[in-house]
């Protein structure tokens, strides 16, 4: 009986193993099912959004149209509504100088006639005079007035004629012209070609061509856009186009962009004088930079941290900083004390113990203490080729940049571990510029320059310092990295401000080919003294 009950319970459990096994299979395939139909209905839904967009589009636009028609046919009205007005005026004008010509003429007949009817009586009665000396001298009054009598000087021609034919009108070509009003035809629309499009530098260079040639064209629009997402625009969680107006050729640069968002939307469309044109396919461009801001966690208590800037704040640590390091060294060997101060009462980034610093808790993003004056980026670096700048203020009194691995720990300083790499500017009683690995100086014979550009090859090994306006080297490190990084900055004294989400410069691309063999890491700097 008990094997007989082992048995079952043996087969139940196999049966019962089968069942989950196949329950499992079934439950992948369910999942997988309910993911393609929820990216299904994704897809679905965008494409939903994006027909009803469409559609507020055709209404508003139809609308506007509508508008624009209203403004050019009453645009035209009013044009005829002139030209109307002009020709009445020279037709009222023209009737006005002929009816005064000719009402000049009539008056002066009239007069004429007067005279020469006054003139016809007496001549008549003349006739009846007896007396031949009366008689001769009546004829020779008679004969003297028909002489100056202005009936004999008028002409009896009218100086204008009733014509008016000259000033008609024959609107058969116009008429047939405005019979031939239609729609302007709408430009087509152009093709952005991406293999001509180049993004380089922080800027990106759009070109585009029409599918044939249209003499029409007055100019193009250009709309941008910054995304996440790769593809088609979506209408759903995205920006809003920016739009540039009024471009003549058919290619157009942004520049000093900063990139931000992995990848950038464009369209164009191509105007007349009246209508613009349907949008291009959009295209999108990668656009991928690091970017990064200050990790205001891992700060030191005395700075002042901002997403892109940090400055020292001798105020924001007082009282703080012996807290922590007393907490951090219950148990441990003593850590020289922090009152050493400069007669300012500010003290000094130089003065650190570091044969009896006690050991720091690696990895942790506590913040910086003691006189690590340290704030490290809150993007970690593990691959490929990134750039950024740094900009220090004028009466910065001591500065460093480079790069650490996430391990530097809370009491260390930039270049004076194995752990971190940076040029450091000292402009606190004497001027100096170096660059700092291992706790080893190379001494730079170079200006510092306004604005400093950080280069990291990651996968190459390589760390370089660039003048960030003219790209002259400043000092490369080479080296092999083994842990992630996070750019890092010393200020003291003075303040930082950064210039993230840039690409690598041209510029620096070049000179890495020849770069190579120039200067090295910690082989170059082991033969220097310590700080």
């Amino acid at each position: 009986m008990d094997s007989q009950k082992n048995w079952c319970t043996k087969t139940w459990r196999g049966g019962h193993n089968w069942r989950s096994s196949i329950g499992e299979a079934t439950e992948e395939a369910l999942q997988r099912i309910i993911s393609t139909l929820a990216n299904k209905n994704d897809e679905i839904q965008n494409f939903i959004d994006t027909l009803n967009h469409t559609l507020k589009g055709v209404q508003a636009n139809s609308s506007n149209i509508l508008s624009e028609l209203d403004e050019e046919f009453d645009s035209l009205y009013s044009i005829l509504d002139e030209v109307k007005e002009g020709m009445i005026n020279s037709i009222k004008q023209e009737q006005t100088r002929k009816s005064q010509e000719l009402q000049s003429q009539i008056s002066q007949c009239n007069n004429a006639l007067e005279n020469s009817e006054e003139l016809l009586e007496f001549a008549t009665r003349s006739l009846d005079i007896k007396e031949p000396e009366e008689f001769s001298k009546a004829a020779r009054q008679i004969k003297d007035r028909v002489t100056m009598a202005s009936a004999f000087r008028l002409s009896l021609k009218p100086k204008v004629s009733d014509n008016m034919t000259h000033l008609m009108v024959d609107f058969s070509q116009e008429r047939q012209m405005l019979q031939t009003l239609k729609f302007l035809p709408v430009p087509k629309a152009p093709e952005i070609d991406p293999v001509e499009c180049l993004v380089a530098d922080n800027s990106v260079t759009v070109a585009w061509r029409m599918p044939e040639e249209d003499n029409k064209i007055d100019h193009f629009i250009l709309e941008h856009r910054k995304t996440n997402f790769d593809g088609l625009p979506r209408v759903k969680d995205e920006r809003c186009w920016e739009i540039i107006d009024n471009i003549k050729g058919t290619e157009y640069t942004l520049s000093g962009l900063k990139f931000d968002s992995k990848y950038m939307n464009f369209r164009v469309r191509a105007c007349n004088k009246a209508v613009a044109g349907e949008y291009s396919d959009p295209v999108t461009l990668e656009t991928k930079a690091l970017n990064f801001n200050l990790d205001n966690s891992s700060s030191h208590l005395n700075l002042k941290v901002e997403d892109t800037c940090v400055e020292w704040d001798p105020t924001g640590g007082k009282g703080q900083e012996s807290k922590i390091k007393g907490k951090e060294n219950k148990g441990s060997v003593h850590v020289t004390s922090l009152k050493k101060h400069t007669r300012s009462g500010t003290p000094s980034p130089k003065r650190t113990s570091v044969g009896s610093r006690p050991p720091a808790v690696r990895g942790s993003r506590d913040r910086f203490t003691g006189e690590s004056y340290t704030v490290l980026g809150d993007t970690a670096i593990e691959s490929g080729q990134h750039y950024w700048e740094v900009k220090a203020q004028k009466d910065c009194k001591s500065y460093s940049v480079g790069v650490a691995y996430k391990t530097l720990g809370k009491f260390d300083q930039l270049g004076k571990t194995n752990t971190s790499w940076c040029i450091h500017v000292n402009n606190w009683l004497q001027n100096t510029f170096a660059a700092k690995h291992n706790n080893k100086v190379k001494a730079l014979d170079v200006t510092v320059p306004e604005k400093i550009g950080v280069f990291c090859d990651f996968d190459g090994g390589q760390l370089s310092f660039y003048d960030a306006n003219s790209k002259q080297l400043l000092y490369s490190f080479k080296t092999k990295f083994t842990q992630p990084l996070l750019p890092g900055f010393m200020v003291w004294c003075g303040g930082l401000s950064l210039s993230t989400g840039m690409q690598v410069p041209s510029a620096v691309r070049t000179l890495q080919k020849s770069e190579n063999g120039m200067t090295g890491s910690a082989s170059s700097l082991n033969n220097v003294v310590t700080q």
